[in-house]
């Protein structure tokens, strides 16, 4: 009898823990507009640097989709991130290099950089760039060396 009650109290819990995920599911699923034009930019790193608007996720901690931009001239430097990262350019240019060549990627062009590829990028030196980008994971900027 008591073997029983246990059983039951963990498949009621089991119940209950898949009707929470459930819901909880259902209620991060809605329609999201943010027009770039209208976006609120944070900066990532003090002025001068990246800005971001984040439409899901969170940068911080896993998968995430933002408006990003990088200022006229900006330089990221040679870097990795640990996760893939894809763009796709609303405005000016993102400018990319890695041991392969340069690419400068303009408006509605995209680019995939695999998790743990070096490579560099910077915003146009006139325009800086615009794009909505994706991360598979938390976001972050590992100097090369």
């Amino acid at each position: 009898m008591k073997k029983s009650l246990i059983m039951l109290a963990v498949a009621a819990s089991i119940v209950v823990a898949g009707f929470v995920g459930v819901a909880q599911a259902q209620k991060a699923k809605k329609v999201v507009y943010v027009s770039s034009e209208k976006a609120t930019f944070k900066p990532m790193h003090g002025e001068g640097g990246p800005s971001m608007d984040v439409l899901r996720g969170d940068p911080d901690k896993g998968p995430h989709a933002t408006f990003t931009k990088f200022a006229p001239g900006y330089d990221a430097g040679w870097h990795t991130h640990t996760n893939d990262v894809s763009c796709l350019v609303n405005k000016g240019a993102y400018l990319y290099k890695d041991d392969a060549g340069e690419k400068r990627v303009g408006p509605g062009e995209y680019i995939f950089v695999p998790g743990g590829h070096k490579h560099w990028s910077g915003g146009d030196k006139t325009e800086g760039a615009l794009f909505y980008q994706e991360g598979s994971g938390k976001f972050d900027l590992i100097a090369a060396k």
